[in-house]
């Protein structure tokens, strides 16, 4: 008798997610590296590539992937011209992490620990303690920052060593709780602009013997969520960033380094149910599950009490060809959220966590109408969001 073939292709194997290279070449370990050089105690230059120097300065532009910046030389004449220095000169891209996602990844910068450690798993994640979903960009519902995240900056220990630290961002900035648990320590210093974020950058920098100053952009990657990454928007954000580097490089100071980096990639996603699959519209997916968190390209899934299997095995059957699915423990001991997870940040991931490979989002239609609509999206594991610059400029 011939056995029954089975036609329906195997889901996609959680260890063969490409995982962030974290403790060797992840945004976490920027700061860490760079503090060590400093001589700042208690730091390990973990991004062995990068030589020290007494002023450092990273600037992030957020949403400017490698892979996009690679793929657009004629609007970033000047990055392109310091494709070869990124990663201490081997021309090499780091990770953010998982997720690749604001805020995961300012966390992962400001404290120089991975998102399970820092405990800022994702866009959105459940509150163990109140059981609703609290917006980590956002901050909402009000969560006591210092409980959320109880670590220390990278640039609180810096300024308690002694080296002269401040960021230069957007006003606004200054005093939200994500600002206060990822990127506090020394002076904060409010510019609209970028122009005088970049010539108070260099100023910050020339104001002690050993310094470390951040300074941000964010339009980059709003360009991308509202028009998409192949838009006449998004590229003049990035000629007009190019030349915000430039202007940077130029004031540098001696004995100064400065690094370009990103806090994640992005990916156009099409318009039609091929590519959006609603969560909202869909009974298979929403069976046994209480809350969906995350975001369209990193799924954090709750389930309702007794559930979670069943969650499990109907969300792999159903996106297991486009999506890595794993459950809570599997993601954990695949790494996918750094090396170990904390105890208090354990019950924050979702209990199936879902990790686009293909150009598909999970969109909620009714519960998030304002992401669903986005055109460039972010969060996963694959090179076009994971893969970001470390650029080098060296003065």
């Amino acid at each position: 008798m011939a056995l029954p073939t089975w036609d329906h292709p195997e889901p996609l194997a959680v260890d063969s997610a490409p995982v962030p290279e974290y403790g060797t070449g992840s945004l976490a370990d920027v700061l860490p590296t760079l503090a060590a050089g400093m001589s700042v105690p208690g730091m390990t230059a973990a991004i062995r590539e990068l030589a020290p120097a007494d002023r450092n300065c990273v600037f992030l532009i957020d949403g400017l992937g490698w892979e996009q910046l690679r793929a657009h030389p004629d609007e970033a004449p000047f990055m392109t011209s310091l494709l070869a220095s990124s990663r201490g000169g081997t021309g090499r891209p780091i990770t953010a992490g998982y997720p690749a996602t604001t805020a995961t990844s300012l966390a992962s910068v400001g404290t120089g620990l991975p998102p399970g450690a820092h405990g800022l798993p994702g866009y959105t994640a459940r509150n163990p303690a109140t059981g609703q979903l609290m917006n980590q960009l956002r901050w909402n519902p009000w969560t006591d920052p210092r409980a959320w995240q109880p670590h220390p900056t990278i640039f609180q220990l810096a300024d308690a060593a002694g080296v002269h630290t401040a960021q230069v961002s957007s006003p606004t900035f200054q005093n939200t709780p994500l600002t206060k648990i990822a990127l506090s320590g020394g002076t904060f210093h409010g510019r609209l602009s970028g122009e005088e974020r970049m010539d108070l950058a260099a100023e910050q920098l020339a104001a002690g013997d050993r310094s470390l100053v951040y300074t941000y952009y964010a339009e980059v990657d709003g360009k991308g969520h509202r028009f998409g990454i192949d838009s006449d928007p998004w590229r003049g954000q990035l000629m007009y960033v190019d030349r915000l580097v430039q202007r940077l490089a130029e004031q540098l100071p001696p004995r100064s380094a400065l690094y370009v980096t990103a806090d994640h990639g992005m990916i156009d996603i099409p318009f039609d149910e091929q590519h959006r699959i609603d969560f909202d519209e869909d009974w298979e997916l929403r069976a046994g599950v209480a809350l969906l968190g995350g975001e369209g390209r990193a799924r954090h899934v709750y389930a309702v009490p007794g559930a979670q299997a069943d969650v499990l095995t109907c969300w792999r059957e159903v996106l297991g060809e486009q999506f890595w699915i794993a459950s809570r423990d599997e993601a954990i001991a695949a790494g996918w959220f750094g090396p170990h997870v904390d105890e208090r940040v354990y019950a924050r991931l979702g209990d199936v966590v879902a990790a686009a490979r293909d150009d598909v989002l999970i969109i909620a239609s009714e519960r998030e109408p304002k992401e669903s609509a986005m055109v460039g999206n972010h969060g996963s594991m694959t090179p076009a969001e994971q893969l970001v610059p470390l650029l080098q400029v060296r003065s």
